[in-house]
């Protein structure tokens, strides 16, 4: 056993008795300073120890081969009509799909992009496999051509009005010319449009007629209209609630829609038309859209590798007048990745402010034509640069990725072309990635520094009081005459 003798002998801390001390004025003043110095210094040291300190790199993008990107979308397109409104999208690897619903919801809008109602919904468009009867003249005319006159003098006479808008130099509006003259004569003998009155089939040259075609927002050739009588006073503009038929386009199909059509209305003339009925034209009919406009919204999931979107007016069995045509749109929303959460994107910016400021580079732009100044059949260009960001968090001895971001540049032009003009998105993502790693700081480190502090401090301060008290000693005996 050591004695307690041969302990004290290993204290480095031994004790001065306190009558061999002596207390100044200086050394009280030095004291006092010498706190307030550890004091500031140890908030200092805490301050930086709370502070999170980061660092950043650029590596190459770590995403696993097949890993799909998600395009968050928001946009208004005030001349395009949701009725062909078509988002597609392609990329390098030969990815080409067409007309995506599953993910887009379109909404009819008006020239001031205010939503007109709720949700268009299209429903399934059958596939048009018989486009009209051969030309062989005849049934001759059987269709009333209106004119802007005598259009809604027309829609008013007739419960039911069926109306092919066409363009005489459209493919299509010729291959259906034969058969609808065809049916519009059998259906004006099944059904005398003086005795009977129930239905009438109309033809209208949109060449001829812009206006009125305009006015029903006719963007593509031939669209067939089906007009119900007494549905517009439902409607504060006067306007007709109406559908578009989207079934086959040969005379025996017609003439069983039309049929269709007839069957639920009596011969009283006045009947207003409410059809709730699940008949045998559900399936090749559509509400027909209320405006010319649409808004896109959704989103989809593409490769990461560079590709297009593109929105456009888009039909397998219809032509359009690239003249007319305007892409116009706005863009409320246009985002790569998921979608970052309030409490996400806090964490975020204390880790970097600088970041997530490009996420939506285009939010709010307008991309605007108008035609008659030069800038009809006009596509909008946007070029779109991805970059991935990561941000690693590290807290103790664990790692997590806190977020994923995407931010993008954009550069946008408009061009004219001999094809239907689309608004057109191409992006392409960068090989490389930045990463932001958070650098936890050690609580040892943290204490090691608070000792240093103190004890140097410390030190420091009793060396000046040493200097101090022996300067002041020297200056007195000088006074007092005292060699020594």
């Amino acid at each position: 056993m050591f004695s307690s003798s041969k302990i004290k002998s290993v204290d480095f801390y031994r004790k001065i008795p306190r009558d061999l001390t002596e207390a100044s004025l200086s050394g009280a003043g030095l004291s006092i300073i010498a706190a307030l110095s550890m004091m500031l210094l140890f908030g200092m040291e805490l301050n930086d120890y709370m502070t999170v300190d980061t660092s950043t790199s650029v590596v190459v993008d770590n995403s696993s081969d097949g890993e799909f990107l998600r395009i968050e979308l928001n946009m208004s397109f005030p001349a395009l009509s949701c009725e062909f409104a078509s988002v597609d999208v392609s990329d390098v690897l030969g990815t080409n799909r067409l007309n995506i619903t599953k993910t887009i919801r379109k909404f009819s809008i008006d020239p001031n992009l205010n939503p007109t109602g709720s949700e268009f919904h299209p429903g399934p468009i059958p596939t048009v496999t018989k486009h009209g009867d051969e030309a062989d003249g005849e049934y001759g005319e059987g269709s009333v051509a209106l004119t802007s006159a005598t259009f809604d003098r027309y829609s008013h006479q007739y419960p039911i009005l069926v109306v092919n808008f066409y363009a005489p130099w459209c493919y299509w509006s010729n291959r259906l010319k034969p058969s609808w003259e065809k049916t519009a004569h059998i259906i004006k003998e099944r059904y005398d449009p003086d005795l009977d009155g129930r239905i009438l089939l109309a033809s209208v040259d949109c060449t001829v007629e812009g206006e009125l075609c305009k006015r029903n927002h006719i963007q593509g050739y031939p669209s067939v209209r089906i007009f119900r009588k007494g549905s517009d006073l439902r409607d504060e503009h006067g306007h007709h609630d109406h559908e578009s038929y989207y079934g086959e386009r040969d005379t025996e199909s017609l003439v069983q829609a039309m049929e269709t059509l007839v069957a639920p209305i009596h011969l009283e003339r006045k009947l207003a038309l409410e059809d709730k009925s699940e008949n045998a034209t559900g399936t090749v009919k559509r509400p027909a859209p209320s405006t010319g406009g649409c808004r896109v919204e959704g989103f989809i999931r593409v490769k990461k590798v560079p590709g297009n979107l593109v929105i456009s007016a888009r039909s397998g069995s219809h032509s359009f007048d690239v003249s007319q045509m305007n892409m116009s749109h706005v863009i409320y929303n246009l985002s790569f990745g998921k979608k970052i959460t309030p409490r996400l994107m806090s964490e975020f910016k204390r880790l970097s402010p600088y970041l997530g400021r490009n996420i939506d580079r285009l939010n709010g732009r307008q991309y605007m034509t108008h035609h008659g100044d030069g800038d009809a059949n006009v596509t909008i260009e946007h070029y779109l640069q991805v970059v991935k960001t990561e941000v690693i968090s590290r807290r103790s001895s664990w790692e997590h990725k806190l977020v994923e971001e995407y931010e993008y540049t954009a550069h946008s032009s408009l061009a004219q072309n001999r094809h239907i003009p689309v608004a057109k998105f191409h992006f392409e993502l960068s090989p490389m990635q930045v990463l932001i790693v958070e650098n936890t700081k050690s609580f040892s480190h943290f204490i090691t520094n608070v000792c240093a502090i103190i004890g140097g401090v410390f030190t420091v301060a009793g060396i000046l009081d040493s200097m101090l008290h022996t300067t002041m000693r020297f200056v007195k005996k000088v006074e007092l005459g005292k060699n020594f």
